[in-house]
Formats: structure tokens, C-alpha cells, sequence
């Protein structure tokens, strides 16, 4: 069976090629530009489709007036159903009762478990955030919702500690800085990275969330824009080290922009930027142009083997 690793990366969306503007026209990714074949993820370029990866723009407004939101964004990219649509709106950005609703019925977890893959959710959470759910203070995001729905776990601090899980800041310094976590170790970008491909390798499908690049587009702060995408293309970096290729398809993706326009408040109407690497990446890619594709491809990728 091909293995799938989704990264996905909240509120990127493919902008303009103004490097005053969109981070993505100005960070140093090399990682990136090299499997596209020396070409930035930037709205001008379109589709790429080269030896190694594939650059899709992927419509996340889905027919539905309003700028796209993550809860409804996040719950049509697990479930392929046109999740605005039925709900009226874009919202988010946690879900409500309606999405909720969806997300425990059928989505990429789901049915991926159901057809006999294994699943890994890559995300480590805090204590305190499995606290304040207990509480009904907090509820859970889009994704981890029909994660637990489905019957995954939530990893702890104690798969951190273990190598088993990764922070959404990729070296672990906000569960030590800001959270208290003192002895959760300490690690670079890239070996992140290659941690999540060691997961990966014990699993049909991993699935990493980080919503890191959304709260840091929400800044409009380009240096910090600047330093997060340099970390995730190192990030990906240790991943490409870690896996095979001629067995593993990597797909990045997003539901909605936002970081690739600092000079806007909030997210924006533009598609949002889908890449596809490794094992059959040219034949999905195909598949794809807006957020419902995405879950129907990547099941048909596990189901073929």
C-alpha cells in the first residue's frame, strides 16, 4: 500500500508576486522550489506539474459567498462534502453543532480505518488542552474533532517526550517556554521533519495538522512570516530524507489564505496551495481543484495499495 502523509498547513493560500506582500514570493524555501521545479507557489505560476511535484490551486470558497473559514474549510477537506454549502456558510473557527455533526459521520479517517489502513494523528497536545475540553471550556478544531470521531487518539506530552509526536512549532521551545514543559527536549525544523517520517513509515496514513502558519498570517508580521517558512521548508527537508518516495505520496495543503497577504486582515478569496510529491503525484494532482477533491483522491490512493 502507498503510504500518505498529509501536512497540513491552516490559512496558505497562493498570493501575489509582490515580496513586499506575500511572504511566499520572498522566503528562502529551496526545498520547496526545487520540486517544483525552480517555480514558487505563487497565484501567477498556476499548476505545476513536474517530475517530482505538483502545485495545484485549490478553490476553498466552493460556490459559497464570504471569505472561506477554517472550520468549514477543514470539515470539507476531511470529508469531501461541500461543507459551506450545506451549512449555509463559511464558519469557523471552530466548528458548531452542525459541523461537528458531519465530521462524526463519514470523513478520511473514517474511512481510511474502515478499509483497513493504519492512522496516525502526528499533533502532540498539552494536558492543559485536554483540561479544558474535559471542562466544556474548549472545543476542538475541525480536524481533531473527526480525528477523535473516528476513534484516534490525541497524543500527549508523554509520545513528545518519546519522539512519537511533534508541536506545531516544530522544536518543541512553546511547550518549554510557554507551557511549563521543561523536559520535553528540544529539537531542529528538520529533524522534525524527519520525525514525522519515521511515523509515517509505521503508517498508511499520517496526518499532521499546523495551524501555526494561520495564527502567524494573522500577525501580518512578514519577518515572522518569513522565519516560520523557512523552518517548514527544513521541515520538509527531514521529511523527504526520512521517506521513500517511490512508496509514499506527500500532499500539503490548506483551507483557506491568509499568510500569503500581510497587507489584509484575515483571509483571503485566493486558492489555496496544494502540493503533491512522491509516489503517483502527477495522477493525483490531476484530481484535484478544490477542497472536496482532496479526501476522495487520497482514499483511492490507499484503497489501490
Amino acid at each position: 500500500m502507498t503510504q500518505v502523509v498529509v501536512l497540513f498547513l491552516d490559512g496558505v493560500g497562493l498570493g501575489s508576486d509582490d515580496p513586499a506582500v506575500n511572504p511566499l514570493a520572498a522566503a528562502e524555501i529551496p526545498v520547496l522550489i526545487e520540486l517544483l521545479d525552480g517555480a514558487r507557489p505563487l497565484q501567477s505560476v498556476g499548476r505545476v506539474s513536474g517530475s517530482q511535484a505538483s502545485l495545484v490551486p485549490t478553490d476553498a470558497t466552493l460556490g459559497v459567498a464570504g471569505k472561506p473559514q477554517s472550520a468549514s474549510g477543514q470539515a470539507a477537506l476531511v470529508t469531501g462534502l461541500n461543507v459551506p454549502q450545506m451549512i449555509g456558510g463559511h464558519y469557523g473557527p471552530r466548528p458548531n453543532k452542525q459541523i461537528r455533526a458531519i465530521l462524526e459521520g463519514t470523513t478520511l479517517f473514517s474511512q481510511a480505518l474502515a478499509g483497513g489502513a493504519s492512522v496516525a494523528f502526528a499533533n502532540a497536545y498539552p494536558q492543559g488542552y485536554f483540561d479544558a475540553v474535559q471542562r466544556g471550556k474548549r472545543l476542538h478544531g475541525a480536524i481533531p474533532h473527526a480525528v477523535q470521531a473516528a476513534g484516534i487518539r490525541l497524543r500527549t506530552a508523554d509520545d513528545l517526550r518519546a519522539r512519537q509526536a511533534l508541536s506545531v512549532d516544530l522544536t518543541n521551545a512553546g511547550w518549554r517556554n510557554g507551557l511549563g514543559y521543561a523536559n520535553i527536549p528540544l529539537w531542529t525544523a528538520q529533524e522534525a521533519g524527519g520525525l514525522l517520517g519515521d511515523l509515517a513509515v509505521g503508517h498508511d496514513l499520517t496526518f499532521f495538522d499546523n495551524w501555526a502558519t494561520d495564527m502567524v498570517g494573522h500577525h501580518n508580521d512578514m519577518a515572522e512570516a518569513l522565519h516560520l517558512l523557512a523552518d517548514l521548508d527544513q521541515f520538509l527537508a527531514g521529511l523527504l530524507a526520512t521517506v521513500d518516495l517511490d512508496e509514499t505520496l506527500i500532499i500539503i495543503t490548506s483551507d483557506h489564505g491568509n499568510l500569503e497577504d500581510t497587507s489584509v486582515r484575515g483571509h483571503t478569496l485566493n486558492p489555496v496551495a496544494t502540493v503533491v510529491i512522491g509516489a503517483g503525484q502527477q495522477a493525483v494532482a490531476e484530481q484535484i481543484s478544490s477542497l472536496t477533491d482532496i479526501t476522495p483522491a487520497l482514499l483511492a490512493i490507499l484503497k489501490a495499495g
